[in-house]
């Protein structure tokens, strides 16, 4: 897992470069000389976080060519994780994104991404956050049942793959191992519900 460029640059102080685009696209180049290095280490998934993404709507035709340079030449299946912001201005762009993947954090929001996903298909896999990391409170399986299945309504299941909102850093250890063990109970119990139904 490394940070993107775009993110690395928007969160700098730039005393070389003098432009952002520059500033970015030099350290898209770095960065994929690393994302190349663990590649030939045998990684084969490659994550390339971009938080600062929905910051700035206004720049997201950066962002997309500052992470096309980061992964450009990979062979690894590759990801990218985005934080809260304004994604209703930046939606459908992001889905232009050079990764195979977009990570989002949909628990915290109340999933109104998906209204946004109704209007013009997510195209992409999406690693869906079931998980709200903010909150001290233990998601019930029955809610993390509902999140998955309200994604299924307008996301092909393949393409979905279930996760936190985000890393579970500012938990208590026992908050963390309650909210996976959750998580993992509600995908087995989602598994099993479409097994029946296929039957």
């Amino acid at each position: 897992m490394l940070t993107g460029p775009y993110t690395m640059m928007d969160w700098s102080f730039d005393e070389y470069y003098g432009s952002r685009r520059k500033s970015a696209l030099a350290l898209a180049e770095v960065i994929n000389k690393e994302a190349k290095d663990l590649e030939k280490a045998g990684a084969r998934y490659i994550q390339i976080d971009e938080p600062a993404i929905s910051v700035r709507p206004e720049e997201i035709g950066l962002a997309i060519e500052a992470l096309g340079v980061a992964t450009a030449g990979l062979k690894a299946k590759t990801l990218t994780h985005i934080c809260y912001g304004r994604f209703d201005l930046i939606y459908p762009r992001m889905l232009k994104l050079p990764v195979d993947q977009i990570d989002l954090e949909m628990s915290n929001s109340g999933y109104d991404m998906l209204a946004l996903f109704q209007k013009q298909p997510f195209t992409k896999e999406i690693g869906l956050g079931v998980l709200d990391v903010h909150s001290h409170k233990v998601e019930t399986k029955e809610t993390v049942k509902s999140r998955i299945k309200a994604a299924m309504d307008v996301i092909p299941i393949e393409k979905i793959y279930v996760d936190p909102d985000c890393g579970l850093k500012t938990r208590a250890q026992e908050e963390v191992v309650a909210k996976l063990r959750v998580m993992v109970q509600a995908v087995q119990e989602v598994r099993e519900e479409l097994k029946e139904s296929h039957r």
